[in-house]
């Protein structure tokens, strides 16, 4: 049986399992129809399953139900209540959503909610589906959907690279897995291609183009394998939950699951390569543990090194991978097995050294009936030593630049938090010997401390006495020292105050009983003494790592720039793990900087970091170096640092002791040191962004505000000016030549004065969004022809031609905007092009867009510069007489955009400049009868 203790629930856990079960019961639970692909039945069996909760007499809301023509799920909601869709206006269509806001009104007990991963149109409160699912679920109302295997976030690539197609609507795995309960929807694939040509899934011409595509059989079987084995991981996380929520310590043999022990001796590397050929063959997860025990505390070096390579070894095929520590083996491994549910154990064959011990098989045994005992043989012959990784450490194989980011030589360094494991014996002390000299010298101090008090004192009492000097010992020296001072302490005892005194002669058989007595006592308190510090020590440990990360996240939390990140960093790193560290951060191409180097640091230092292996890493978001399979020659460790957006970094780190990085439980709490950088930095990061985008922000209304207020008190004198040239150009009696040429000069600069303040005031309108569009169906040979007419001045000295086939459709625009982005486009072309230059006007139909291009033969756009053409106040040639301040072409791309369309600059099929306006197609609405008759 295990302990007591280690049966009883936590109470940490209990405390999360309450928390987890009071917010649980505030939200509605939802259901999950889940397939491999479209077709199976999934929107079926939700309706089917609605019908009967129904009748059961719960209220039942189709929030939205997609039936894809499918007249057996369309009958089947024949009786239920449906929500009305939403229209929403996009893009000159009229799209149908669900209406959020009127089912949280209506507050239905149960609500249906078809196709978990549709995004929703532009405008509508939530961009997915899943978040006003999640926003049902927190308003207490229960739901039900359904999703596809290939929709979920962490199989969307992995879809993608079996069928050929990348679904851009995914659903985060998390929401999957809170789901309160998932139904697995299943048929097989020739099931599934004989309802796909009966056109139940699709319509006919849908249904051809898929089974070319899509729906092979071969894409149908993978899928569904996906999808069966993420059902079974949810059900496994679903047992793994129950077990924990029951205090079940009982293994289930569910799986397969194996759990590999690691021990100091030669031939774990056979045991964990024999772990991992059966994980694989029994396609199941396996733990590769290692205990150490207070007999275990200090191995020789080879041992250690063995050790550690074996659990790297173990980590590199895939095992979850521990150092336990514990009194018993055998007890430790069968509650880690119990704790994670693992079926089987596997250890290597061990004979005991003493015949009176059990092996640890048989004590597993016995501990653990129910679970699977795997014993492995040893090796026919050990593998050939590893190079060590410091004939190699002065390679560098990437060539490239070497800077010297650490401490300089002979800083002092910081002590860290470690693991009984990762303490190397110092030789000399081994060799010294002096906790055994101290021991002996404590037992016959105490003999001779005691000598002047056996007149007063009774012979038992000075045996307590002697006990006494034993559990000290243990507590400050260890069990050797221990075990050495009970035998001197019997010694002295039966030397000093067993009669006949000051010899080792024995006159009472009774004696030797006391002598026995006092050596078993004095061993197994020394035992018992050395083992609780150890465990002492080992918890210590685990306090001062536990300490450590949450000084480091504290200290980050409120770090709001990259050098305060920097010096944290690089702190916490020195202190936690006695290695000297630096952060390296990219530039804005994505290069990493070398730091500058430390004071002090000396000119021989500098050859310690490969800014080549940390770019890979970077590059890669994968560690190197030391203790990885790349690079491990290196005498630095470089971990990128990954951030939920991307890789901000690399955290470089040379160890003094190149041990330490194989232990798991250090590694761990290194990549979460890592972990909790890159999550700072991205902070930090976007802090930046969200300042530099207020400043524009403000900076932009500032300057719309100002543009408006100039233009608005600008117009009318400019209209009255306008006027009042025009009328002195044809004032009688009649000027001379003279004076009718200026009046002329004056009405022209007056017009060009006012067409430059429409122009302001009118981007300051489109971008403050009080341009009204009245958008109708119309030809575009209408606008084209009011636009040249109205830019005919400024055209009078080029040649124009209109390529327009007469069969275009109708498009839903604005006709007085529109005919402004064609005006705008011919006198812009008509401005950069020499007198008698070539402008051409053509359309033509591209899919579901009409292009429209306005293009010429003159010198063309400015290499490099075609989206900047279309920035406010930018125009083609930077230093130029010609009228204007670069309004016109934004002012084009506002229109556009804002019809739901998009402009573009390209060169010209003539060697000039050309625009290219794309618009949407859509509907136009059938005439009345009356004109389809006429």
């Amino acid at each position: 049986m295990l302990p007591i203790d280690s049966q009883r629930p936590d109470p940490d856990a209990l405390l999360a399992q309450v928390q987890a079960q009071e917010r649980k019961a505030a939200r509605g639970r939802l259901r999950i129809y889940f397939g491999a692909s479209a077709g199976v039945g999934k929107t079926y069996a939700m309706l089917s399953a609605a019908r009967k909760l129904q009748a059961a007499g719960q209220g039942v809301l189709v929030g939205v139900v997609e039936t894809h023509g499918r007249n057996e799920t369309a009958s089947l909601l024949d009786g239920l209540d449906v929500l009305p869709l939403k229209e929403v206006a996009y893009r000159g269509k009229v799209l149908k959503e669900f209406d959020i806001d009127a089912a949280l009104a209506r507050r239905p007990p149960l609500i249906l909610m078809d196709e978990l991963a549709h995004s929703n149109a532009p405008g509508s409160r939530h961009p997915k589906r899943w978040q006003d699912v999640e926003e049902l679920l927190d308003a207490g109302i229960d739901v039900l959907t359904t999703v596809n295997v290939q929709h979920l976030d962490s199989l969307n690539d992995v879809v993608g690279g079996i069928t050929g197609i990348r679904v851009n609507e995914t659903v985060p795995d998390t929401v999957f897995d809170e789901a309160d309960e998932v139904v697995l929807v299943d048929i097989p694939a020739d099931e599934l291609l004989a309802r796909l040509k009966s056109g139940r899934v699709y319509q006919e011409q849908q249904a051809e183009r898929a089974s070319k595509n899509f729906f092979r059989k071969g894409n149908l079987i993978a899928l569904r394998e996906l999808a069966l084995r993420r059902t079974a991981d949810r059900v496994e996380d679903d047992v793994r939950a129950y077990r924990v929520e029951k205090s079940i310590d009982a293994i289930w043999k569910t799986g397969a699951s194996l759990l590999c022990c690691v021990g100091p001796r030669p031939g774990c590397e056979h045991v964990v390569r024999s772990a991992a050929r059966l994980a694989v063959q029994l396609g199941t997860e396996w733990h590769a543990v290692y205990i150490e025990t207070p007999a275990l505390q200090r191995l020789p070096e080879a041992e250690r090194e063995r050790i550690l390579k074996a659990l790297k070894l173990a980590q590199e095929l895939g095992a979850g991978t521990a150092v336990l520590t514990g009194a018993d083996i055998a007890a430790t491994a069968v509650e880690y097995a119990r704790s994670h549910n693992l079926s089987k154990i596997m250890l290597g064959r061990v004979h005991p050294t003493w015949p009176w011990r059990a092996a640890h098989i048989k004590r597993m045994a016995s501990l653990a009936p129910d679970v699977d005992l795997i014993e492995i043989g040893t090796a026919s012959r050990e593998s050939a030593p590893a190079v060590e990784a410091g004939g190699l450490a002065g390679l560098s194989p990437f060539g490239r630049t070497l800077v010297n980011p650490f401490n300089p030589p002979g800083e002092a360094a910081a002590p860290r938090a470690s693991t009984a494991l990762d303490e190397q014996p110092d030789p000399a002390a081994k060799r010294r010997g002096w906790p055994y000299a101290a021991a002996a010298a404590a037992s016959i101090a105490a003999a001779l401390a005691a000598t002047p008090l056996l007149p007063y004192i009774d012979q038992a009492n000075i045996a307590m006495l002697f006990l006494l000097v034993v559990v000290l010992v243990a507590v400050r020296l260890g069990r050797g020292p221990s075990v050495l001072a009970t035998c001197v302490s019997v010694l002295c005892f039966d030397f000093f105050f067993v009669a006949p005194r000051f010899s080792f002669a024995v006159s009472d058989f009774q004696y030797l009983i006391t002598f026995g007595v006092m050596l078993a006592v004095g061993l197994i308190t020394g035992h018992l003494t050395a083992g609780l510090r150890f465990q002492a020590r080992v918890a210590s440990h685990r306090e001062a790592r536990a300490r450590a990360l949450y000084e480091f996240a504290r200290e980050l939390s409120g770090a709001l720039q990259t050098e305060q990140i920097f010096d944290s960093t690089r702190s916490a790193v020195q202190t936690a793990f006695r290695a000297r560290a630096v952060l390296l951060l990219p530039d804005a191409d994505g290069r990493l900087q070398p730091p500058a180097p430390q004071a002090g640091g000396g000119a021989g230092y500098l050859s310690v970091l490969d800014i080549g292996i940390a770019q890979w890493a970077y590059d890669r978001a994968e560690s190197a170096g030391l203790g990885t399979d790349t690079l491990p020659a290196s005498r630095i460790f470089y971990l990128p640092l990954v951030a939920p957006m991307r890789t901000r970094g690399v955290l470089a780190i040379e160890p003094e002791n190149r041990r330490w990085i194989l232990i798991p439980e250090q590694r761990r709490q290194l990549d979460t040191f890592g972990a909790l950088a890159a999550i700072a930095l991205e902070r930090v990061h976007y802090i930046e962004v969200a300042q530099g985008a207020l400043v524009n922000m403000e900076s932009e209304r500032l300057r719309n505000s100002l543009l408006a207020a100039l233009s608005h008190d600008l117009r009318t004198p400019l209209t009255s000016l306008v006027g009042l040239s025009e009328s002195l150009a044809g004032s009688k009696p009649e000027l001379s030549p003279q004076q009718l040429d200026l009046a002329q000069s004056l009405h022209a600069e007056s017009l060009r004065m006012s067409t430059l303040v429409s122009n302001l005031l009118d981007m300051a309108r489109i971008q403050s969004g009080e341009v009204k569009f009245n958008l109708e169906w119309q030809p575009l040979e209408e606008v084209v022809g009011s636009a040249l007419r109205a830019s005919a001045p400024q055209l009078k000295q080029h040649s124009i031609s209109t390529q327009l086939p007469h069969d275009l459709p109708l498009l839903r625009y604005d006709a007085v905007l529109i005919e402004r982005v064609l005006c705008n486009l011919l006198e812009n072309a008509a401005k950069y092009t020499p007198a008698g230059s070539h402008i051409v006007v053509s359309a033509a139909l591209h899919g579901a867009w009409m292009n429209v291009m306005v293009y010429d033969d003159g010198p063309g756009l400015p290499h490099g510069r075609e989206e900047a053409v279309f920035e406010k106040f930018t125009r083609g040639e930077r230093e130029s007489a010609k009228p204007g301040v670069g309004l016109g072409l934004a002012i084009c791309r506002a229109i556009v955009e804002a019809h739901g369309g998009t402009i573009q600059a390209a060169a010209s099929p003539l060697g000039g400049a050309a625009f290219v306006i794309a618009l949407p197609l859509g509907t136009p609405p059938e005439p009345p009868q009356e004109i389809l008759e006429q």
